[in-house]
């Protein structure tokens, strides 16, 4: 594995992307947007490579893919690896991507919640609807996942898909990933006026979706392995709530550890990634 990352990515990584207001209010009525070209080619084949060989050493998924639950044929998901690889926590530690994060949520700046990898195989089922906040401990709704496919991303292979504005919706928000959630999220989701977005991804292009924002991806039909890293942030000053659930208790322990509930949660795996 090569243990540097070139200059030119360093400072790729670093160099900011500019928001209109336009794509702003489109974020704040939606709650998530599609942007292309925030990371170039040479970023990208990077982070393909190593966040791929990363993936590789910490999989520990050996059952048959015809053998398991809905969630387990969604995708192999894998959680912070910048603690584990020290080039993979360039991408997360981006001030590029991070003030992107901000700007959307209209805040003074970010930290890291938690990342992830959720490589759907080939032939790996859909990801049911949910909204992702169900999980998180979190005071307000001032967070933001950044979905970074790590290739071009068809539509036969299970791009993000968004029900646009959905965030107001409050029936659903207690189901976790599953079967139930995908039925009764879409009965929802088909009596309502919001817009169902289905796209492909372009090489480079990546979305932000809130917390709050339902959304789900189809089956990947194809022959190849969907790579995709998140990075999800939260306000800087967001505040541990009491857990109103038990995935929620689990999240506290897991990407909270030592926060404490009512205060600022600034724990050490909590770090502060961009601040205006």
């Amino acid at each position: 594995m090569t243990e540097n990352i070139p200059n030119s990515i360093q400072e790729h990584l670093n160099d900011p992307y500019s928001l209109s207001q336009d794509q702003i209010d489109f974020y704040q009525q939606n709650r998530f947007i599609k942007l292309k070209e925030v990371l170039n080619k040479e970023a990208l084949a990077f982070f393909n490579a190593v966040i791929s060989e990363q993936v590789e050493l910490m999989n520990q998924e050996q059952t048959a893919l015809e053998e398991r639950t809905t969630y387990g044929k969604a995708f192999l998901q894998l959680f912070n690896l910048w603690l584990e690889n020290s080039m993979v926590k360039e991408l997360i530690y981006s001030k590029r991507i991070a003030k992107i994060a901000s700007d959307l949520m209209q805040v003074n700046g970010v930290r890291l919640y938690h990342d992830q990898a959720l490589f759907k195989e080939a032939g790996g089922g859909i990801t049911p609807w949910h909204a992702d906040q169900y999980y998180w401990p979190l005071e307000t709704d001032k967070t933001v996942t950044a979905w970074i496919p790590l290739q071009e991303t068809p539509l036969n292979m299970g791009p993000l898909e968004f029900s646009a504005g959905s965030h107001v919706i409050v029936e659903g928000r207690e189901l976790e990933i599953s079967d139930k959630s995908e039925e009764l999220i879409e009965k929802k989701l088909r009596v309502t006026d919001f817009t169902h977005v289905i796209e492909p991804f372009d090489a480079g292009e990546i979305s932000f979706h809130s917390g709050w924002v339902f959304h789900r991806a189809g089956a990947n039909a194809t022959d190849e392995m969907r790579k995709v890293m998140t990075i999800i942030y939260m306000d800087k000053d967001m505040i541990l709530k009491n857990p109103e659930n038990t995935n929620q208790e689990h999240d506290w322990k897991t990407w909270c550890p030592g926060a404490k509930i009512g205060e600022i949660i600034d724990s050490p795996i909590n770090p502060l990634l961009y601040s205006n």
